[in-house]
């Protein structure tokens, strides 16, 4: 009986929006953080961000998820309303509780210091901040008092209990408890709170917003102590918001939409140093985090820096990646390293055994790249801005100029000798390093292409259902062969031996065709089907067995001996299409969806 194992995860970035603050949580421990993606939360190693676990039960977009302090549950809450609260203890995290405290996304969640109460706030339509028991759901009080959407909640760590809230209305409510009711409301700035946070020994709060000011009170009494900084000028140049206390309560950090972050001496309210992370729209800060000895910040483009303090100049590490749809990948010869390009044109590589990655950087892709490849040292991509690009690897910098396409190439087939071909919507281009050798008009819109591994031929499908072999002859197409399918075609995989080829469909389909037969049907396969259009194919390096990807999350491995056998990977990435398959070893598989999780997989035939 066949099995299969997850092994390894890398996976997506923060997804942020510009001037909107974005919630980081931390492991009481301090050997985690966890963040928002989709509809999913991403744990990671603080350590070793390449190690790291995904959630995926939420149905709708996840907006905030916290640990509770005794570092056994994890509460996360999404667009809808919804809180669950599910354990950490097992993998399958097992949910013990769901509860919709508001009928609208809840924008930040904090534990009692008990972890027996739960307080969150957001976008309620009558309400807009609650505090209930995590087992019962039974209320703790009433936060009334805010008038309009709340940004940031926080509980005070030690007796006398507090909680403060902020949000759009520019006031900090201060309430009393439990039960929780309304004490007073703090005015003191002039645009959206962002952000509001007791230090860990509840002795003062801090409160940031699009002002650019923060604000220090007394934990038990909200007085006003300073304002940070000591007044006369704005904390930062921009709006903030984040900020987040040091364990023992002397310093902050506070993150900026001017780009910066800043460390505060909270003895001597003055800053102790300014973290510059840029001069870039992307650069700009929307979430800090304070765990154990890490400083971790945020920026606009997703990446997670990690902060030096000995040297505010450059961050000890950036974990990078993509916070748009991954929408396909490629892996060298050697298997060494995991090419993805997503919607937005940004290309990473991974390494394949330490998930060490970087940015390919310069001038690239301006949109979704569609097709990639790897072969003789290139990396061939094609993307929807018309261009195909030839980019050296390894590497991390584009090639020189894009080659411009008459029309959209829709894939494009790698093959030796700098031989690849794109398929457009009216055209079918030959390139050979880097450079438009031949085009082909056609009467119909090319969707994929593929070379066979001998350089004799090159196989395109269409729109229209079917596939047209093309010999190739130098650098000119000749068709000799047209099939028909019973879809349009979505991707090619030729055997490494060349004797197979095989056709993804829209049909639900794949269709295995003998090269060395003519191209006939392999008997049997005709059967082969997912449950929904299938989007990627990739053999193993024996030819022995065929992994398909579909619209479905799943993963289906074909055995070629067997025809009418099938092995299912259910839910190989759940809540998300798969979109790209390549094989390490014949027993040793990397997948890749819109979720932006790169997963490695053990199979076990």
């Amino acid at each position: 009986m066949s099995e299969y194992l997850q092994t390894t995860v890398f996976p997506a970035l923060p997804r942020t929006q510009r001037a909107t603050a974005f919630n980081l949580g931390g492991d009481p421990k301090g050997k985690n953080f966890l963040y928002c993606f989709g509809q999913s939360i991403i744990i990671r190693d603080i350590e070793n961000p390449a190690i790291s676990d995904v959630y995926t039960q939420h149905v709708a977009k996840t907006t905030v998820a916290k640990y509770a302090p005794s570092g056994f549950y994890i509460a996360s809450a999404d667009e809808h309303g919804k809180v669950r609260i599910w354990d950490t203890v097992n993998k399958e995290h097992i949910l013990k509780n769901e509860f919709q405290p508001i009928g609208g996304p809840i924008k930040d969640i904090v534990w009692s210091p008990d972890s027996k109460r739960i307080a969150i706030c957001g976008e309620g339509k009558e309400k807009f901040a609650h505090c209930f028991l995590w087992d019962t759901g039974s209320s703790v009080g009433e936060l009334m008092g805010i008038s309009k959407v709340a940004n940031s909640i926080d509980y005070r760590p030690t007796r006398p209990f507090r909680i403060i809230a902020g949000g759009d209305d520019s006031t900090t409510i201060f309430y009393e408890g439990p039960p929780f009711k309304f004490k007073m409301s703090l005015a003191e700035h002039t645009r959206f709170v962002n952000c509001v946070r007791f230090s860990p020994d509840g002795e003062r709060f801090v409160s940031v917003g699009a002002d650019g000011k923060g604000f220090i009170y007394d934990g038990k009494t909200a007085d006003l102590i300073a304002e940070l900084g000591g007044g006369g000028s704005n904390a930062h140049g921009g709006g903030i918001y984040g900020c987040s206390w040091s364990p023992d309560s002397t310093q902050l950090i506070t993150c900026s939409g001017d780009k910066t972050v800043k460390l505060w001496d909270m003895g001597q309210n003055s800053m102790v140093s300014e973290f510059k992370m840029g001069t870039a729209i992307e650069d700009q800060q929307l979430s800090c985090l304070w765990q154990g000895d890490y400083l971790l910040s945020v920026s606009l483009n997703g990446y997670i820096n990690y902060l030096d303090r000995s040297n505010p100049t450059t961050p000890i590490r950036i974990a990078k990646g993509h916070n748009q749809p991954i929408s396909s990948m490629a892996v060298t010869e050697d298997k060494s390293t995991i090419y993805t390009a997503d919607n937005s044109g940004r290309i990473t590589h991974w390494d394949t055994a330490t998930g060490e990655h970087d940015v390919i950087s310069g001038k690239g892709h301006s949109n979704k790249v569609l097709g990639m490849g790897v072969h003789g040292g290139n990396l061939i991509t094609s993307s929807m801005d018309d261009s195909v690009r030839y980019t050296s690897v390894p590497g991390n910098e584009y090639g020189p100029d894009a080659i411009t396409m008459d029309s959209t190439p829709l894939g494009v087939g790698v093959g030796k000798d700098g031989v690849s071909v794109a398929a457009c919507i009216n055209e079918v281009v030959v390139l050979r390093n880097g450079r438009k050798v031949f085009s082909l008009p056609v009467n119909y819109e090319a969707t994929a292409a593929g070379v066979h591994p001998n350089q004799t031929q090159v196989m395109v499908g269409g729109k229209d259902k079917k596939l047209y072999v093309y010999n190739l002859a130098g650098d000119t197409l000749v068709e000799c062969k047209t099939i028909q399918l019973k879809g349009a075609v979505t991707a090619f995989a030729f055997s490494p031996d060349g004797r197979y080829l095989s056709c993804a469909q829209t049909s639900r389909h794949i269709t295995t065709l003998d090269a060395s037969a003519g191209y006939v049907d392999v008997q049997g396969t005709d059967a082969w089907m997912q449950n929904a259009m299938v989007t990627c194919v990739a053999w193993n390096p024996s030819s022995t067995h065929l992994a398909s990807g579909s619209l479905d999350t799943n993963i289906v491995i074909w055995d070629l001996a067997k025809p009418y056998n099938r092995f299912e990977m259910k839910g190989a990435h759940p809540i998300s299409q798969i979109v790209g398959l390549e094989w390490l070893t014949d027993n040793k598989l990397i997948s890749v969806g819109t979720d932006n999780a790169i997963r490695q997989w053990d199979i076990k035939y």
